[in-house]
């Protein structure tokens, strides 16, 4: 069982309007970056070598295409961050529709591994939303490009729209390319201007593991930057890291799928039987948790991912019987709606740069972190080594969700060895309210926040209540983080 996301697509109801190109000298290209000049579709991209870039690469991209972000005056732009000659990296830009001059960065990131981020674009926080029929797309009054310019990432190579060849296969190596998608972009002249002091790692899922792995090894390269041994790297104002229905830390978590099967507030998620059977599988002697304590013992590629395999054919899979893993209350997947043939329409393609058939999941990338068993390493020490560098660090989980549930991640919580455990740990739960409407729990402790979402599922931006639209009580928690600011009713 994946953690992947169904996705989604938004375009405004608007004509198509190239008229803002913006104006920019043109640069001589190499060979190569001029056969890259041009997509497939035909697409004429802007091409920078950027020459401050001490790790190599270019961009490929088109500016204001139209599609999805329509408000007047934003701007966007969407293309690729060329690695090398065989691995592209797909990038869409968002400007903030307020404060542009002074507003923060945020990169988001989904999961799977192996699952694009325009999941999170198009079904969940981004400019636009795709409608239940899946035919035609609104603009979004709660995207977060409110409050913050939005960068999401198709990551790595070879997931979504990103191409090329694979060799990733754990979440380090992942960081490590995003790092230089970003030095290659802050040393374009057109993006340069958004290395703000504020730099914001927004993920989801199995972003559980990409959050920390990331944001510790940016925090390690910014060292480096600050020693002056960057050799022209820019340094990544790493202020925030926010991660959503995250798998972290596995042996804290798995316990937890028992426990949210029978107690999750909504349904029992399979038969009293069947979660017998997953418990005595969890805790057998030869069992998932102590497959788990193995793999943590050795970080053998082999062991972790005979426990990956075990414990997910033996407890994660049966204990979600016939419900939907992203959302307990339905054995429906129609919502949120798909958006494969959307994003797949060649003329849509064409206006945006891509050149290459987006999928949701790259099976091949999820295959290469399986052998790896990234999945079952844990990802808390460097959790824990975030926050205590003080980056401000927001967990949160819609409380529906199953295969990422809210039990575990607020087990893992409780066991992250964080200076601010135990201040943590020590905290009740208060209501969080938006507009008066009960939305979730939240707590508190000094830069770590955590929200428990009130009917959400997996994705948590996609779902509204009684009283709240879609996204408006995501939107009120991201505004507040990236303010700097702790949780609390609104």
């Amino acid at each position: 069982m994946k953690v992947a996301l169904p996705l989604l697509f938004a375009t405004a109801a608007t004509a198509w309007n190239f008229d803002n190109e913006r104006n920019r000298e043109p640069i001589k290209l190499s060979m190569w970056h001029q056969q890259k000049a041009v997509s497939p579709l035909g697409t004429q991209f802007k091409v920078s070598t950027p020459l401050a870039n001490p790790l190599g690469g270019s961009l490929r991209f088109v500016e204001n295409s139209g599609v999805c972000e329509t408000t007047p005056g934003v701007f966007q732009a969407s293309g690729y961050a060329d690695l090398n000659a065989n691995q592209s990296m797909w990038f869409w830009f968002f400007e903030a529709r307020n404060n542009a001059s002074t507003a923060p960065l945020s990169i988001w990131l989904n999961g799977g591994p192996g699952s694009s981020s325009m999941i999170g674009l198009f079904q969940e926080h981004g400019p636009c939303r795709i409608t239940n029929d899946s035919r035609s797309v609104t603009l979004n009054p709660n995207s977060w490009n409110e409050a913050s310019h939005m960068l999401y990432i198709d990551q790595p190579v070879g997931v979504g729209y990103s191409h090329g060849t694979l060799a990733v296969t754990g979440s380090l190596a992942a960081a490590k390319a995003v790092y230089q998608l970003l030095q290659i972009f802050f040393a374009d002249p057109t993006f340069s201007k958004y290395t703000t002091d504020s730099f914001a790692l927004w993920t989801e899922s199995y972003g559980g593991h990409y959050g920390p792995a990331f944001a510790h090894y940016f925090e390690q390269q910014n060292a480096i930057v600050d020693a002056g041994q960057g050799n022209g790297l820019v340094k990544i104002n790493l202020k925030t890291l926010g991660i959503g229905n995250g798998l972290t830390d596995p042996l804290s978590q798995y316990p937890e799928y028992v426990n949210f099967a029978l107690n999750n507030g909504y349904v029992q998620t399979t038969t009293t039987a069947a979660i017998t059977r997953a418990n005595t599988s969890l805790w057998s002697s030869n069992g998932c948790i102590t497959q788990i304590n193995n793999c943590a013992a050795t970080l053998a590629s082999s062991t972790c991912s005979s426990a990956q395999s075990f414990c997910n054919n033996n407890v994660l899979s049966p204990l979600a019987g016939s419900r939907n893993v992203y959302d307990v209350r339905t054995t429906s997947s129609a919502y949120p709606p798909d958006i494969t043939t959307f994003l797949r329409n060649t003329t849509m393609m064409k206006l945006i740069g891509a050149e290459s058939t987006w999928t949701e999941t790259n099976n091949n990338v999820y295959s290469n972190f399986q052998s790896t068993g990234d999945w079952m390493k844990s990802s808390s020490p460097d959790l824990a080594a975030v926050v205590d560098s003080g980056v401000r660090t927001h967990i949160f989980a819609g409380d529906a969700d199953y295969i990422c549930n809210c039990f575990g991640v607020e087990a893992m919580l409780k066991s992250l060895p964080s200076k601010l455990q135990s201040s943590f740990n020590a905290q009740a739960f208060s209501n969080f309210t938006v507009n008066g409407v009960h939305a979730g729990l939240f707590k508190n402790a000094g830069t770590l926040s955590y929200l428990r979402v009130a009917a959400a599922g997996h994705e948590v931006p996609a779902y509204g209540t009684t009283g709240l639209q879609v996204g408006q009580a995501a939107l009120v928690m991201f505004k507040q983080v990236m303010q700097g600011l702790s949780i609390s009713s609104a």
